[in-house]
């Protein structure tokens, strides 16, 4: 008897209809030499602290850092029934199929009841692609051997125990220091959740204390033979700032004087056939910047919209996927995929007639593929009536961006003029679209690129040709600052990153390509922070911090609050999740961790010991302050209350440096970090404080 072990049981159904295994029994399906059982999510959940030692459950910092000698697990109470079915399964198979989601999640969830169950029979692999009746026959019948996927569970396992050594030690810790300071909430500390509240506080103080610089654009309308078209005054590089703008106005406005009604020659003029290849097919972060760019959909809601797509409706493809190509060897399917969309949308038809199969887009890449490929269609035909508008809306952006590999690129005449008038350089640019290509499937809703000026077409000219001023005038405009973070705009920047990062030791260490948090993650993470109160919703889309989010980035150290430290975090998990030797990687990450966790429990005791207030001026109704508030000001770092010795003077300390954890930055140059020095003359010979380390060029002290 061989036992297929699902994730959640409408995938079990599905597999099991096409093993024909249609007998109902309680708890799993059966038939045909087979049995098909479900979880229900994770079964399982790492014990609580007070499970380990009964002295971790009241909430005291002598009792931290909280650290298992042996990881354990327990059964989540609402679903135990489910466990010992499957539990009284697997003594009568002789194989089990690992038929949870193809993913790190997916794998930990069936492989942490396999071991709890002391499972030690064969294991093989159903990796599927789809759910719809011939992606699973596929993928039935080219099973993984286990021990190849094996490596995935171990990141898993990494993944939860680091998040739970983090979450139970520093949330209790400074909790705890919040409630000695005055304040009575709980302040959750993630692995993942605090760097990514750290992204929208460090935006939102950027933007509030960003001040606008006035620029001057000079404008001219020009009359050449052939037609009028509008000109940029292209200034000095000696008047310009680092984008080209001109910020002296009394320039401008001479040059407005000074070719008002002047004739000019074009001096140059270039026409160039330019082309833009389709946009890749979707992978799940870029469907949810899409769904938050276009119709303002949360990233949650946006999950749960794909996840209904890919169980209930069979429409397409994996959805928590995190990459954008197809392999070749899918093009097969293409004939399939065309007559499905046309039978389940006959509207497509000119489209898909229009389509040439034959061409290959460079979606299409072997060695591009990771996990999964990217969300496409199924071949299956799909009732659209019954779906929901979200879930039609979502469809058809996919589907749209699979049509679009099977168009030519869009083609377009880029032209760009230069006149010279009274020694002053002007610039036109404008486009003429010669071949729609993609473009008639999927057409860009980008409103910036609707407003650029090179979207006209400009009138022939010849160079030398003479030109006229018609009219010229000085705009006065200024500066902008970074707009605010939406769901989909934050995903972007939790994904990638690694290409944010200007530490020149962690850029050297991260992959262009690291991020934090996955795809099946991200969602969750930013749905948290909103239910917590930690970040709030203006309008449809923006992301605003509040004040109780600020206060923690604040009063925590910068390892813990850094996305690149985080970023770190999630690569060696990869790594052990791709490496032949995951089981030495899992440990050495595991102690990595225990020993960093440590480190910073020990700091916090030791803030605790000097009496040195690290969260204070916080009210309690910050966190239920109405979401309708605006975020407020940067709050300023609480003063450090003095240890009972005088602090070293700026005149007689020796710059010793030792190398604390947590790194607070200097409140006078902004630029520098507080690291703790040791005097070496002067009475206060051998005692410690923080000093900038820009010294000399910034001199502060303060006592630590």
């Amino acid at each position: 008897m061989i036992l297929y072990l699902c994730e959640k049981p409408s995938q079990a159904r599905d597999i099991a209809s096409v093993l024909g295994a249609t007998g109902k029994r309680d708890g799993y399906l059966e038939g045909s030499g087979s049995q098909v059982t479900w979880c229900i999510g994770h079964l399982l959940e790492l014990l609580s602290p007070d499970a380990y030692k009964p002295e971790w459950k009241t909430w005291q910092l002598h009792t931290l850092p909280i650290i298992p000698e042996h990881w354990q697990l327990e059964v989540r109470s609402q679903v135990s029934k489910q466990l010992k079915i499957i539990k009284g399964l697997l003594k009568g198979v002789h194989e089990v199929v690992l038929a949870t989601d193809a993913d790190r999640e997916g794998e930990t969830i069936g492989r942490e009841v396999l071991e709890y169950c002391l499972y030690r029979g064969k294991i093989s692999r159903l990796w599927l692609s789809a759910l719809d009746e011939a992606s699973i026959r596929k993928a039935l019948a080219t099973l993984l051997p286990g021990q190849q996927t094996e490596p995935l569970y171990l990141a898993g396992l990494g993944r939860s125990r680091a998040d739970w050594l983090v979450g139970m030690n520093l949330s209790r810790a400074y909790t705890l220091l919040g409630q000695r300071n005055g304040y009575q909430g709980v302040l959750t500390v993630g692995r993942v959740q605090t760097p990514t509240l750290k992204l929208v506080v460090d935006r939102d103080r950027l933007i509030e204390n960003f001040k606008p610089v006035a620029y001057f654009d000079v404008l001219v309308q020009l009359q050449v033979e052939k037609g009028q078209f509008q000109a940029k005054w292209i200034p000095p590089k000696a008047h310009t700032d680092e984008e080209g703008r001109c910020l002296n106005k009394e320039l401008a406005d001479q040059v407005v004087t000074k070719v008002q009604g002047q004739t000019g020659v074009i001096q140059s003029a270039e026409t160039k056939r330019k082309q833009e290849s389709p946009p890749l097919p979707l992978e799940l972060s870029t469907l949810q910047q899409e769904a938050s760019r276009r119709w303002g959909m949360g990233a949650q809601r946006l999950l749960e919209v794909a996840q209904a797509l890919y169980e209930k409706h069979k429409a397409i493809t994996y959805p928590r996927t995190d990459c954008r190509y197809l392999p070749c060897s899918q093009r097969n399917d293409v004939p399939t995929i065309f007559a499905a969309l046309t039978q389940s949308d006959p509207s497509l038809i000119p489209l898909i007639q229009a389509a040439d199969s034959s061409l290959i887009s460079k979606a299409w890449n072997d060695t591009k593929i990771t996990a999964h490929h990217a969300i496409i269609p199924t071949g299956s035909k799909v009732h659209l009536e019954n779906m929901s508008h979200e879930e039609k809306q979502v469809y058809d952006l996919i589907r749209r961006h699979y049509l679009a590999q099977f168009f030519p690129a869009f083609e377009y005449d880029q032209t760009i003029l230069q006149a010279l008038i009274q020694q002053e350089l002007f610039r036109a640019s404008g486009r003429v679209e010669k071949i729609a290509g993609w473009k008639q499937v999927l057409r860009q809703e980008d409103k910036k690129s609707a407003e650029q000026e090179d979207t006209h077409p400009l009138p022939q000219v010849q160079i030398g040709q003479p030109v006229q001023v018609v009219d010229a005038q000085m705009h006065e405009k200024q500066t902008k600052p970074p707009e605010r973070y939406t769901e989909g705009t934050l995903i972007q920047a939790m994904k990638n990153i690694g290409l944010q990062v200007e530490d020149p030791r962690l850029r050297k260490i991260l992959r262009e390509t690291a991020g934090i948090g996955t795809e099946a993650t991200r969602a969750s993470i930013i749905e948290n922070l909103l239910k917590r109160g930690l970040l709030v919703k203006e309008g449809k889309k923006s992301l605003l911090s509040q004040p109780a989010g600020r206060a923690l980035v604040d009063m925590l150290p910068h390892s813990v609050t850094d996305p690149a430290t985080t970023a770190v975090w999630e690569q060696a998990l990869d790594d052990i999740a791709h490496s032949p030797n995951s089981q030495e990687g899992l440990q050495e990450f595991l102690n990595k961790s225990i020993f960093w966790v440590q480190r910073l429990i020990h700091n916090v005791k030791e803030k605790e010991r000097l009496g040195m207030p690290i969260f204070a001026g916080v009210p309690n109704h910050f966190m239920d302050q109405p979401s309708s508030q605006p975020a407020a000001k940067a709050m300023p770092r609480p003063r450090r209350r003095p240890p009972n010795k005088q602090a070293a003077s700026a005149n007689d300390p020796s710059l010793s440096q030792s190398s604390p954890e947590d790194l607070l930055p200097c409140p006078k140059c902004h630029t520098g970090q507080l690291i703790k020095r040791i005097a070496k003359r002067g009475h206060h010979s051998g005692n410690h404080f923080l000093g900038c380390n820009q010294y000399p060029q910034c001199r502060h002290i303060q006592p630590c």
